[in-house]
């Protein structure tokens, strides 16, 4: 699948970098992005090409929370056309699986997973690239837009119980701006970036809500822009992130999760145009590189989740995948590509 994003998702990047007395246009040339480009939200460009930008553009500015002065000037109605979908569902539950429904539309790297925990829910967001790559900035701009979205549902006054973050605390000066942004406690150097909120909340009633109008919105999107169908390397690729923790990431029992037989399940990744070892292999990468970066985690905490049952089968796939063995990624994180 094409690895796209709205041009919608740079909102707000050329003022702020022009707030930083900087002149964006040569790095976004470095990414073979125009200027011109940004006039259009709804057009297409390389998802990796962003992220890549918001990046190079933190370091340029000396500025590491770039992603959320960016997200500072968002609204609902920056999604698009599922913004009134959204907008008007009649909980937060409901506006989750339209922005679920209509992912493809709007970011097709990006993947939201609703963890329900008895009393709380994790709300994650994971970016799904064939090649992991540093990202940051973009992990908080996406984290603070979802916040934005789950008050515009619930209300002004809403505020998560915990927005947790995979990279280190940034400087006290820099702690104001997630404060303002999020408005709950922050935890840092967390096992995942993503919201917790109260599991009520996901079927509180939206004052806001109108089913005339959702109904509306929903016949103009079926109408067009039906959402994309998700393929069968999309289910595996995410049952594979489920399952790697607890060691049950087979092709044996992700078929069997999806109804098939082994044999059925290698043809229809076949036609997705991948295999089951390449969608490992992909997941272990992604999946290595942000927990590597995690300083709380060991080495052999990181060579278990990922389903090696030693260190130095670990360190061969690692040398194999990256070139280098995994002590050293947590220190040059931002030099993997």
């Amino acid at each position: 699948m094409a690895e796209l994003v709205r041009v919608a998702a740079l909102t707000g990047y050329l003022e702020t970098m022009h707030s930083f007395g900087i002149n964006p246009r040569p790095l976004l040339s470095e990414q073979g992005l125009d200027a011109a480009l940004l006039a259009n939200p709804e057009q297409l460009i390389p998802a990796r090409a962003a992220v890549r930008l918001l990046e190079r553009s933190a370091e340029a500015a000396g500025c590491m929370t770039l992603g959320l002065r960016m997200a500072e000037g968002r609204l609902l109605a920056n999604l698009g056309a599922t913004s009134l979908l959204i907008a008007h569902q009649p909980n937060l539950r409901a506006a989750l699986a339209a922005l679920i429904e209509f992912r493809g539309r709007i970011n097709s790297t990006l993947m939201l997973n609703v963890e329900e925990r008895r009393d709380v829910v994790i709300l994650r967001e994971d970016f799904i690239l064939s090649r992991p790559e540093p990202a940051r900035q973009s992990a908080n701009l996406v984290l603070a837009v979802l916040v934005r979205l789950c008050a515009a549902v619930l209300g002004p006054g809403w505020a998560p119980q915990l927005a947790c973050f995979t990279h280190p605390s940034p400087p006290a000066a820099d702690r104001a701006v997630f404060a303002r942004m999020f408005g709950c406690p922050l935890q840092f150097d967390s096992e995942f970036t993503g919201l917790v909120v109260a599991t009520a909340d996901l079927d509180r009633a939206n004052a806001r809500a109108d089913t005339h109008l959702a109904s509306h919105a929903r016949q103009l999107l079926d109408t067009a822009m039906r959402p994309a169908a998700s393929t069968t390397a999309e289910h595996v690729d995410q049952l594979i992130r489920l399952l790697l923790p607890s060691g049950r990431a087979s092709i044996q029992t992700c078929a069997a999760s999806l109804g098939h037989s082994v044999r059925t399940l290698q043809r229809l990744l076949d036609t997705d145009g991948t295999s089951f070892s390449q969608l490992l292999n992909r997941a272990r990468m992604q999946l290595a590189v942000e927990f590597l970066a995690n300083p709380r985690m060991r080495v052999t905490d990181v060579a278990e989740i990922l389903g090696y049952g030693s260190i130095g089968a670990f360190t061969r796939w690692h040398c194999s995948a990256f070139g280098k063995p995994p002590r050293r990624s947590g220190k040059t994180q931002g030099q993997v590509r």
